[in-house]
């Protein structure tokens, strides 16, 4: 079976590192609305290749995660006077109602950003011990983009590149203007969880990071996701998990293209 991989940008021939099974993540919803054609188009192309490969006889072993704590669960949660939990719950059983509906497969396992809390603070420890990470006085950590060399290569970026549009936003302490938030120190009205640098929640990239090394181990065979997720959820996930582990993260990256309609996304 050959397989195309965004990394390598060509076709290649498909083989799990162990040898009768594949380790596949795929990067879930944000948990803060109903799913759009969008989702589905994802969950249909992931969900092919995942019965694809157990009819070729091998064993799975599939995460898709949920991201429940996120800036967009935050505002809808206070938009509604409720909860992000709420928020996030509510959407998840939509969710499961519409991948039932369209006969999707549910995946081995199926982790929630909120409760892998501990396992993405030892990630950044783990970057902040190697130097490829630092801690800002108001407690928040950023990934050093530049201590990671190939940064920018899933994507096809070039840094210099990003450098030239990228700007350090008002109250943010960033070394420099490509470093992205590992976690984000505590704002009034959001949920905060414990750290050693004060109370805060973590990034998005983190999340997918932690769950992946946590349920597949590293390396693993595919990581999948929309097309959109490339830059800069993977190359940002890419950088902090090697920079993190040592290694190689993943062996393919498979990205699903869009639905449009006369050249307009649909979402």
């Amino acid at each position: 079976m050959q397989l195309y991989n965004s990394i390598a940008r060509e076709k290649q021939e498909f083989r799990p590192m162990l040898d009768n099974t594949v380790r596949m993540y795929v990067c879930g919803i944000t948990a803060y609305d109903f799913c759009h054609i969008g989702h589905a188009r994802s969950a249909v192309v992931f969900d092919v290749l995942y019965r694809y490969l157990c009819h070729l006889g091998y064993g799975m072993v599939f995460v898709r995660n949920f991201t429940d704590v996120d800036d967009k669960i935050i505002n809808k949660a206070k938009a509604e006077g409720t909860s992000e939990s709420q928020i996030s719950e509510r959407f998840i059983q939509a969710f499961y109602e519409d991948m039932d509906r369209l006969g999707i497969a549910r995946p081995e396992v199926e982790p929630k950003a909120t409760e892998h809390i501990q396992e993405m603070i030892a990630v950044v420890e783990r970057l902040l011990d190697k130097g490829h990470a630092y801690a800002t006085p108001d407690g928040d950590v950023y990934f050093r983009v530049r201590s990671y060399g190939p940064y920018g290569a899933l994507s096809g970026r070039n840094v210099e590149e990003l450098q030239s549009g990228a700007r350090i936003q008002p109250g943010e302490d960033k070394e420099d203007p490509l470093d992205f938030a590992l976690w984000k120190s505590a704002k009034p009205g959001e949920p905060v969880w414990e750290s050693p640098w004060g109370q805060g929640r973590p990034g998005w990239h983190l999340e997918c990071s932690a769950m992946s090394e946590k349920y597949l181990g590293l390396p693993f065979d595919i990581h999948g996701g929309g097309q959109d997720l490339s830059f800069p959820h993977h190359e940002n996930e890419r950088a902090q998990s090697e920079a993190a582990f040592g290694g190689e993260f993943v062996r393919f990256w498979v990205h699903n293209g869009f639905v449009q309609v006369n050249s307009e996304k649909m979402s």
